[in-house]
């Protein structure tokens, strides 16, 4: 982790879910940089060359049984997890009016299930070897300020910080930390490609946000990495919005 960072995670088990590509990626990259061992699960092939601390599965977090293989696998083999990065999830914003239920349920099944389950498999083994820990849900902006066509998108999002802070009071008693995370427009690797495509793109893109600015992955990775970090050892049931001021402003972004 970087000078600065505001923690180290040195000889931790850290899962993340969805940690192949794009904000997943930046999470795994600065959680290894802190010293972690990072057990990524990941529908997307994914290379983490030079990465000597980093194991890549494939995990589809739609179904549950899957997610218990992976998280029972990796305690098994490393004896204990210390830390979960619930990354994992679809965006998906179809016109209102032309929103199936078939969207409605692919969203849920991955975003806000996936979460579920994965919080509470990993929950389960941090208190059966009752050593604690931390748990990080990856919302969105769009649980506090969405737009037109992301009604069920948002709706995952909002509901993944609703059961951070109800999971935060149930698993709290066993030293078990639970925060959600929600980070705005991220340079990721799709958002690059439509700002470097476009000059316009980019501009427009620039003006959403207090800083003139969108995230790295990085820097979205460095706040989950804190969360997880005894630097926030006084931070649990809350949501940090990570969004360069975006969800901030009043007024249309257009």
């Amino acid at each position: 982790m970087s000078e600065g960072s505001g923690g180290r995670l040195d000889g931790r088990i850290v899962l993340v879910s969805g940690g192949g590509a794009g904000i997943g990626r930046g999470i795994v990259e600065v959680c290894h940089e802190g010293g972690a061992t990072v057990v990524v699960g990941t529908l997307e092939a994914a290379a983490f060359d030079g990465f000597e601390r980093v194991e890549v599965e494939r995990l589809d977090v739609a179904d549950p049984t899957a997610v218990t293989r992976w998280v029972v696998a990796a305690a098994e083999r490393h004896g204990s997890i210390d830390g979960l990065v619930a990354n994992a999830g679809l965006t998906l914003h179809p016109p209102f009016l032309e929103a199936d239920l078939d969207t409605l349920d692919r969203l849920w099944r991955v975003n806000q299930r996936g979460v579920f389950v994965c919080a509470q498999a990993v929950a389960r083994v941090m208190v059966e070897r009752g050593q604690g820990g931390a748990i990080v849900a990856v919302a969105s902006n769009h649980a506090r300020a969405s737009d037109a066509g992301y009604e069920m998108y948002a709706a995952t999002k909002a509901a993944i910080v609703a059961m951070s802070r109800a999971m935060a009071w149930s698993l709290g008693p066993n030293g078990i930390r639970v925060n959600s995370l929600s980070p705005g427009l991220t340079r990721t690797e799709i958002v690059a490609t439509a700002a470097e495509a476009d000059p316009a793109t980019e501009a427009r893109f620039r003006s959403w946000h207090a800083t003139n600015r969108c995230n790295s992955v990085r820097e979205v990775g460095e706040c989950a990495a804190f969360l997880l970090s005894d630097a926030a050892g006084a931070v649990t049931g809350t949501d940090l919005i990570a969004d360069q001021g975006m969800s901030a402003r009043l007024g249309d972004l257009s």
